[in-house]
């Protein structure tokens, strides 16, 4: 599957439900706070997707400054267009490109966020180079990805659970890549400035809460690309459910921010 298959209309819809939840509302807000956008900044984001954290940015460069998302995936594309129209007075826009092939001038840029997408490109040493070449100098960087073998899920059926996590990880290019990236990053050209971990915790079943609500995403996901069934993922959630009714519901995912700047 490719990335603009991943995200068809169906999966970015139940995506776009996912970043509603407080969990997902909260990352947007430490990357915000990593990256301190200001009035009259020109800001890039990468793999913008449905467009919530782009008109958040807009709101933060106005006025004065242009928010700017590039997505590859055409329904996340309508998704973020069809927001940002509500929003006309900022100066935003939302283009179909690919993060290895940025369509933008050198130095367009005072900033730029990408958010869990390098983990999904396969050819993250050209996609981070075309990053800081579209930066000026100085300008900053904002990348969070996730490491997935840092997920702790508790389940009754532990092999079952294990078939579904190893099936979803092949969704990725590079399903641990925070562990590479301060690398991949000073070779783009960058200094790392600092990294940190952001803790997607969910120690109950909630269902407004980034794990449950992601639960469609993964099923839709494994059971088109394994040869895992729909009953086997209908049981997976059983089991889930069961241990929510049981008060042993547990959930931890480890996601990591790197702030960097381009050399001036």
């Amino acid at each position: 599957m490719t990335v603009a298959t991943i995200f068809d209309e169906a999966a970015s819809r139940r995506l776009e439900a996912v970043y509603h939840t407080p969990d997902m509302v909260g990352q947007r807000r430490e990357v915000l706070r990593a990256l301190d956008p200001q009035p009259g900044e020109a800001v890039l984001d990468v793999g913008s997707g449905p467009g919530i954290l782009l008109g958040e940015l807009a709101q933060r460069v106005h006025p004065g400054g242009r928010a700017t998302g590039v997505d590859l995936s055409e329904s996340m594309l309508a998704l973020a267009r069809k927001r940002l129209r509500a929003e006309p007075s900022r100066p935003t826009g939302a283009l179909k490109a690919d993060a290895v092939s940025l369509p933008f001038g050198d130095g367009t840029f005072d900033a730029a966020v990408s958010t869990q997408v390098y983990e999904y490109v396969a050819d993250i040493a050209t996609a981070l180079a075309d990053l800081n070449r579209v930066l000026r100098p100085g300008g900053r960087a904002v990348i969070l990805d996730t490491d997935w073998d840092s997920i702790v899920w508790n389940a009754g059926d532990r092999k079952l659970m294990e078939r579904v996590l190893d099936a979803w990880s092949g969704r990725f290019a590079h399903a641990d890549l925070p562990r590479t990236l301060s690398r991949l990053l000073r070779d783009a050209g960058f200094t790392v400035l600092g990294v940190r971990a952001l803790v997607l915790l969910n120690p109950g079943y909630d269902r407004d809460t980034y794990s449950v609500t992601n639960l469609d995403v993964i099923a839709d996901y494994v059971t088109a690309t394994s040869d895992l069934t729909a009953g086997d993922l209908a049981a997976w959630r059983r089991d889930l459910e069961a241990l929510g009714q049981e008060g042993r519901y547990f959930f931890s995912l480890n996601r990591y921010l790197f702030l960097a700047t381009k050399g001036e």
